[in-house]
């Protein structure tokens, strides 16, 4: 293997590694912060096909780390909305008017409340960062949205993200 090929690959495991470290730490400051019961970062790895590839959680059960959604509710219309840059906050999905098929995936995944904001890099809708209260109902106050806001900006700014 040529030299270069080699620091090609070092690179690329640098640059992933610096993005997971900056990943995990978003999403332990929104669990510290927010106190919500999951936080997640759900990647787009193709136009509106993603996957959740990173979570903090206040507990193991509540793992949904590989979750790809629910693709039949989650279409061009809900894409664009986020891309636009939609925040979207839930109170509690038993009373939210939302899809059928979104509150069945949302009670699936044991979430009652959501805080949804959206990662824009200048390619476009990078991923989206999420709180999951589980427990009960949850007014998402104007500080957390703020808060995630200024996580999925600063994520979205990261050389790192912007070039993956």
């Amino acid at each position: 293997m040529s030299g270069d090929r080699l620091q090609n690959i070092v690179n690329r495991l640098t640059d992933r590694l610096k993005r997971d470290v900056l990943v995990e730490k978003s999403l332990y400051d929104i669990r510290q912060v927010v106190q919500s019961d999951r936080a997640v970062l759900y990647h787009f790895y193709k136009q509106w096909q993603g996957r959740v590839t990173c979570e903090m959680l206040s507990a193991i059960e509540l793992s949904i780390l590989g979750s790809t959604g629910p693709d039949e509710c989650f279409n061009g219309d809900y894409a664009a909305l986020y891309e636009a840059g939609r925040v979207r906050s839930i109170t509690d999905i038993e009373v939210e008017p939302i899809h059928p098929c979104h509150r069945d995936f949302l009670r699936s995944l044991k979430v009652r409340a959501n805080l949804v904001v959206p990662i824009l890099t200048n390619k476009g809708l990078w991923g989206l960062l999420i709180a999951h209260q589980c427990s009960g109902p949850r007014t998402w106050s104007r500080s957390d949205i703020e808060f995630m806001e200024k996580q999925a900006q600063n994520m979205a700014m990261s050389p790192t993200i912007q070039d993956s």
